[in-house]
């Protein structure tokens, strides 16, 4: 048997490739948008690929599964209780498959989705008893899918399903399985998911805390308090999930992507969203107005892209001085983000050599805070982590104002009056809010460098 996870940088996503070198076939699960890397395998190994298994309808990347129908004419299954559009054989509970020595039997494990599948997998070489289960979004390492994202009026009866899936369709499986999960560390659809790619489901029942409850009230408030931030994007990829993907060429000239000061500028506005991927500095010195700000050298990036943005917002990328536009396009394309006008050409020095307006944002230390706080008017202090975060540590006359009341414009715009300084643990999500509320029309706005974890570290 033939069998190869694979990582999606960025997303904390994981895809599969399970087949048989003998037989020549193989099947992918979860595939990833750009499938180039699963038909570069398929031919290295001499196999077809025949089947494309989804475990669900996924929320944070836009599956693969009809860019790679399109190059290879193999059949797409989803879980029968899937909306989908497009052409797929429906799975049910108990179907099995068969690719040359490797053994697949399907499993309904709702709670992530309503229509969530596991995957059992035996290696017919070895053994007809099972090697190991593919989880989708049900069981991490370290953690559970989140039951949230199908909306809030099914919520309680997903948190249910969850349980009966983990507690009792997992219950009857041994616990030397291999747990190959749809996410890992990184990814949004569960919360503190160990850096390990692979798990058993022996060691996940001893060192999974969300495996260890004793009956199912205490399961669903554990779950119902961990819950953690939605982005805006998921919505907009479950849609797009459900219908009919396009499909992208990643080998097409982009030269015509390139834009001049002056045609972006007529973009901006017309209302093109300015995405500057620059780091954090740079962006400080000088920014185009109303730009949002996500620093692309950050490992969560595109999290927080889909957190910042809109779905099907039109967008120009000013580019960081290591990424280009090709890999920056296709990073947004795997997260639903099509609609990309094109890039600055030759960045913010092509923008200031026309003399077209910027701004700045200032970063502060935490001395100069400091300095800030002892005078007889000090500024205010946003705090735009969570309510949790902010319960735990905070700085005394600071306010709390998460980012997602920010992205939501939920605030009393009497909180930014006067001059203010925006606070996260790191900074980096302050970047973000700052760019948020600029581009909202506040002004007089500085970024306490460091963060929390800075101002902490002076106390001691």
């Amino acid at each position: 048997m033939y069998f190869e996870q694979i990582n999606t940088p960025g997303l904390g996503c994981f895809s599969y490739v399970v087949g048989c070198p003998v037989a020549g076939v193989m099947m992918i699960v979860d595939p990833r948008r750009d499938t180039d890397i699963y038909l570069h395998i398929a031919d290295k190994n001499g196999m077809r690929i025949t089947h494309i298994f989804d475990t669900h309808v996924h929320a944070d990347h836009i599956s693969g599964s009809q860019q790679l129908k399109a190059a290879t004419n193999a059949d797409i299954y989803i879980h029968e209780n899937a909306p989908v559009e497009y052409e797929a054989k429906k799975l049910k509970n108990g179907d099995e498959f068969t690719f040359g020595k490797a053994h697949v039997r399907i499993l309904y494990t709702p709670g992530h989705t309503p229509d969530s599948v596991s995957l059992l997998i035996s290696d017919l070489a070895r053994s007809g008893k099972p090697e190991m289960i593919l989880t989708g979004d049900l069981l991490f390492v370290g953690d559970v899918g989140r039951p949230d994202l199908p909306g809030k009026e099914i919520l309680d009866e997903q948190i249910k399903n969850l349980y009966n899936s983990l507690y009792k369709v997992l219950g009857e499986l041994p616990d030397y399985l291999e747990v190959y999960p749809g996410h890992g560390q990184g990814s949004l659809c569960g919360q503190g998911m160990s850096a390990k790619p692979y798990s058993t489901l022996g060691y996940e029942r001893l060192a999974n805390p969300m495996l260890g409850y004793s009956d199912f009230t205490d399961f669903k408030q554990a779950v119902q308090s961990n819950l953690p931030m939605r982005p805006q994007s998921f919505s907009g990829i479950i849609r797009g999930n459900l219908g009919k993907v396009a499909v992208t060429d990643n080998n097409e000239d982009v030269s015509k992507y390139a834009l001049a000061a002056d045609q972006a500028d007529e973009l901006r506005k017309s209302g093109t969203v300015l995405l500057d991927l620059r780091d954090a500095l740079s962006f400080s010195a000088a920014f185009i107005p109303g730009s949002i700000h996500v620093d692309a050298s950050n490992s969560a990036m595109l999290n927080w892209i889909g957190t910042a943005v809109p779905p099907n917002t039109p967008l120009i990328l000013i580019l960081p001085h290591d990424k280009s536009f090709e890999e920056m396009r296709l990073e947004l394309q795997r997260i639903g983000y099509d609609m990309v006008k094109g890039w600055l050409k030759g960045g913010l020095d092509t923008w200031l050599r026309k003399g077209l307006k910027t701004q700045r944002l200032p970063h502060i230390s935490v001395s100069e805070l400091k300095e800030f706080l002892a005078e007889d008017t000090p500024p205010t202090l946003i705090d735009v982590r969570s309510p949790k975060e902010f319960a735990e540590v905070k700085i005394d006359s600071a306010i709390n104002l998460p980012l997602n009341n920010i992205l939501e414009k939920d605030f009393d715009p009497g909180t930014l009056a006067k001059e203010s300084i925006v606070i996260c643990k790191s900074g980096f999500r302050a970047g973000i809010a700052a760019s948020l509320l600029g581009a909202q029309e506040y002004r007089d706005l500085k970024i306490l460098s460091g963060g929390m974890d800075a101002w902490i570290e002076s106390c001691r």
